[in-house]
């Protein structure tokens, strides 16, 4: 009799374990706190892009329902760009002011997700853009993460299509720097500009500067770089730089000229937006941490929000567009959506047979 009832103690031990084993869970939104975290000193939460689209997620959640921003809301941000720093920001966010789910924008995040996913398995992450992935680039997605991925180049893809089939015909990107969402946001674009060129039967009357800035905050030195190439005759700028934007909607006023925002619809900070290849954050971020209070947090994988899903794409309605219609709009994505149309993530220049690309300086 002892026997059984130290079996069954066991027994019951072992259940409880794994009853309590998986993602972090929430009771409702009872004591939510939501923490945005920057990857670095150059992180700013009003970037006009991705930082700026995530807290919107953020608000839309404690607005609905009901909470306060001060109380159950905070940015935070690292103070240097090393793992170090971000595992003592996020050290901050969870020990001493108690959240419980961690927003964390951009690729940079991946090196200190992989050891803090481990330090911290009673806090939920949402990391955007990246999955966790050690120095040697080992990549562990444990239960209470999960890593959002967008489909960078399908948005890009339908900003530069949209653009040649308006008339333009002297295009720009300017990137942030050379990581794969930025990436794929550049090579979609090009394939985008000679996908159309090829509908219209154009022949090498596209052409393209492309360019790495090297950061993700505004500054003076980028608006004069940008202002070069306006004055060269770029007719229209792909901006996916974060802050750098608002360097590159500066310049453009100044020249007259256009640019394409990015991440969300950036048409209300300047004039001079035409469009914005979207990926809809706010929303990929809102519904993180719905599922996070209601129980059914979907970490442990990787989630891809594409043109299948409708998270990626133009704000045609916001749009300034000549002569691309709605129509022509529906028809290129629908073929995206339904995969009549692949967009590749990366691209070999090598394989364009109409658009010219002129690489600068890529860092």
């Amino acid at each position: 009799m002892k026997k059984f009832i130290a079996i069954a103690i066991a027994l019951v031990m072992i259940f409880a374990l794994a009853a309590c084993g998986g993602a972090p869970k929430a009771d409702g939104t009872d004591g939510i706190k939501i923490a945005l975290v920057g990857h670095s000193p150059e992180s700013i939460l009003d970037d006009g892009s991705f930082n700026q689209f995530s807290w919107r997620g953020i608000t839309k959640f404690v607005n609905d329902n009901g909470l306060n921003m001060n109380e159950n809301a905070r940015w935070f941000t690292a103070h240097s760009q090393d793992t170090e720093a971000r595992l003592d920001v996020l050290s901050d966010a969870i020990d001493n002011w108690g959240a419980n789910i961690l927003i964390l924008p951009g690729f940079d995040w991946a090196n200190a997700m992989f050891v803090a996913q481990d330090l911290y398995p009673d806090s939920a992450f949402v990391i955007l853009d990246a999955a966790p992935t050690s120095e040697d680039w080992e990549e562990r997605i444990e239960s209470n993460v999960a890593a959002i991925f967008f489909a960078e180049h399908e948005s890009g893809f339908l900003a530069g299509y949209a653009l040649v089939k308006d008339g333009y015909r002297n295009l720009g990107f300017i990137g942030g720097r050379a990581v794969p969402p930025v990436v794929r946001f550049g090579h979609g674009f090009i394939q985008g500009a000679e996908y159309a060129a090829a509908e219209l039967a154009l022949s090498g009357d596209i052409a393209i500067n492309y360019h790495y800035w090297g950061a993700f905050i505004p500054s003076g030195e980028a608006a004069t770089f940008a202002g070069s190439w306006y004055a060269a005759g770029t007719e229209i700028i792909f901006a996916a730089a974060g802050g750098v934007g608002f360097s590159v909607m500066s310049a453009a006023e100044g020249a007259n000229a256009f640019v394409v925002g990015v991440d969300g619809d950036q048409s209300s900070d300047s004039t001079t937006v035409i469009t914005s290849a979207m990926k809809l954050l706010d929303v990929s971020v809102n519904e993180m941490i719905t599922d996070y209070v209601n129980g059914s947090f979907k970490g442990g994988r990787a989630h891809t929000f594409d043109a299948s899903s409708n998270s990626v794409g133009l704000p045609m309605a916001t749009s300034k567009f000549n002569n691309f219609t709605q129509a022509e709009y529906d028809a290129i994505f629908n073929k995206i959506k339904s995969g009549e149309v692949v967009v590749n993530d990366t691209l070999e220049m090598s394989d364009l047979t109409i658009v010219q690309v002129t690489v600068n300086e890529i860092s």
